[in-house]
């Protein structure tokens, strides 16, 4: 029996490993998203292909990792690499991509997105700033 691949619950795992409230995605994919429409785009088992472009452009993850990753494929090969008999060995005719590298891609980009986040913010109490000045 095939595995399904649940593309809106791997936008969700994404989303919180980078540590982005369902209200911050929202707010990146413009102004006709919400957090309910998140919440919504999270329960699908199927998202469309534009979406899963945008949110991949947002969240600065390959849109592979929302089509194919799956967790039970993940935790298996984690567990069979770092379980108590040491280095184990799982053949893979098809991989799909190496879980821990990502997980490691996704940390450095976690840090450049804060990092932006903060840049933003400051640019944002700037304008109100000078707003306020201006009135």
């Amino acid at each position: 029996m095939e595995q399904k691949i649940h593309q809106g619950r791997n936008v969700k795992r994404f989303r919180e490993m980078l540590g982005i409230k369902q209200e911050a995605l929202a707010f990146d994919l413009g102004e006709d998203w919400n957090q309910k429409k998140i919440s919504i785009l999270e329960q699908k088992e199927v998202v469309e292909e534009s979406l899963l472009q945008k949110i991949s452009e947002v969240l600065k993850i390959p849109v592979e990792a929302f089509r194919n990753f799956d967790e039970e494929q993940a935790v298996n090969v984690i567990a069979n690499t770092f379980g108590d008999h040491g280095i184990g060995y799982q053949k893979n005719d098809n991989p799909i991509f190496h879980p821990i590298e990502q997980i490691l891609k996704l940390h450095e980009e976690k840090i450049a997105l804060y990092e932006r986040m903060l840049k933003e913010k400051d640019e944002m109490m700037t304008r109100l700033e000078n707003i306020i000045k201006s009135k």
